[in-house]
């Protein structure tokens, strides 16, 4: 028999909303990405959100998460010494948390192998039931071929978004980013093939926060909801009062940070904090006790070696008042720090080829 397409109609369908572990954050029947520099603490991050889950916790924004199970592979931590004690550091309902273990073969056990078995842990997932997180640490190992070829990974991946799906269960990969990526922008930063940042529906980041003071978990991308903002976390050790000889660690999740995500992101790096610092000193400099022409600053700034980008970041940082001055063709844009624009009594005259505004 032919093979024949089927082509759908439209009114068929009926709209669904989004629906949500963590709302805005983990999405049912999603992939998800959890990139992160070494030692920001990524799956300690993702064992919190395993033991939020498993016991039917409050999520940092007050929300409730829905009981439901959760499974584990990890391919570099030993669930015993490892995952277990951070699980029980929080409270998990261990009735609700499962590990990927060994497939018996014709009697034989063979390793768990996350490229090639994915349907047996789909069947497994499926037979369970309720099941609203399953986490791959790290979600390379899946990757068939070549993790730096879009195809590869792409084709590699399309089983995990098909899991998530089947399942109606947040499917989280754990992942590391590039070395030397910077300066690059946030979804860039993940390691590997562009399709790692391209499939997933929502990426999480994780960095140190500034001064080193904690971390902080910022959303790169979502493509079901608003991007950016993030949260910031804290890792603790801990012992456990039935197990006296284990000292674990767990994460805490703190308050939410309303930035965009290049912005947060920017503000923790050592070398961007430096000259966000140094625009900012520019600007309480240049501008005290005066207005200027917003042209007029940015010369400045240029000649003085701050870019543009830095500028923006410190205008609103600084909360840097702009206002327009004069009519039409003839109106140029002012810049003035917060309390000199709360004066009244000052006064501005404004000179076109000076583009000066004098107090």
């Amino acid at each position: 028999m032919k093979d024949e397409l089927e082509l759908i109609s439209g009114n068929t369908f009926t709209p669904q909303a989004i629906a949500s572990i963590w709302i805005g954050w983990l999405a049912k029947g999603k992939l998800h990405i959890l990139a992160g520099p070494a030692g920001t603490g990524k799956t300690t991050l993702a064992i919190l959100f395993a033991g939020i889950i498993s016991k039917g916790d409050h999520w940092p924004d007050g929300t409730v998460a829905e009981i439901g199970h959760v499974i584990i592979w990890s391919g570099e931590d030993d669930p015993k010494d490892t995952l277990i004690p951070r699980l029980l550091a929080l409270g998990a309902n261990m009735n609700y948390i499962h590990f990927v273990g060994n497939i018996n073969k014709n009697g034989e056990p063979h390793a768990f192998d996350p490229a090639k078995d994915m349907m047996l842990l789909r069947d497994k997932a499926l037979a369970l039931g309720n099941v609203k997180l399953i986490i791959l640490d790290p979600i390379v190992n899946t990757i068939k071929g070549d993790g730096n070829k879009n195809i590869d990974v792409r084709r590699s991946m399309q089983p995990l978004v098909d899991l998530s799906q089947d399942l109606g269960a947040v499917v989280l990969g754990i992942t590391h980013l590039s070395k030397g990526s910077e300066n690059s922008r946030p979804l860039e930063r993940v390691t590997g093939s562009v399709a790692f940042g391209a499939l997933p529906r929502i990426v999480l980041l994780t960095e140190r926060a500034e001064d080193d003071n904690g971390y902080i978990l910022v959303r790169v991308k979502s493509n079901i909801g608003k991007d950016g903002g993030g949260f910031r976390y804290s890792i603790h050790e801990s012992d456990l009062p039935d197990y006296p000889d284990i000292i674990t660690s767990y994460a805490k999740l703190g308050e939410f940070i309303d930035q965009p995500a290049n912005e947060l992101l920017a503000n923790q790096d050592p070398e961007k904090k430096s000259a966000l610092r140094e625009a900012e000193a520019f600007l309480l400099s240049f501008l005290a006790d005066t207005s200027l022409a917003a042209n007029h600053v940015t010369e400045e700034a240029k000649n003085s070696g701050i870019s543009f980008a830095t500028l923006r970041r410190a205008r609103k940082s600084l909360k840097i008042i702009t206002k327009k001055m004069g009519f039409g063709s003839d109106s140029i844009s002012v810049w003035s720090l917060p309390l000199i624009d709360a004066q009244e009594t000052k006064t501005c005259s404004l000179q076109k080829d000076e583009h000066l505004c004098d107090t």
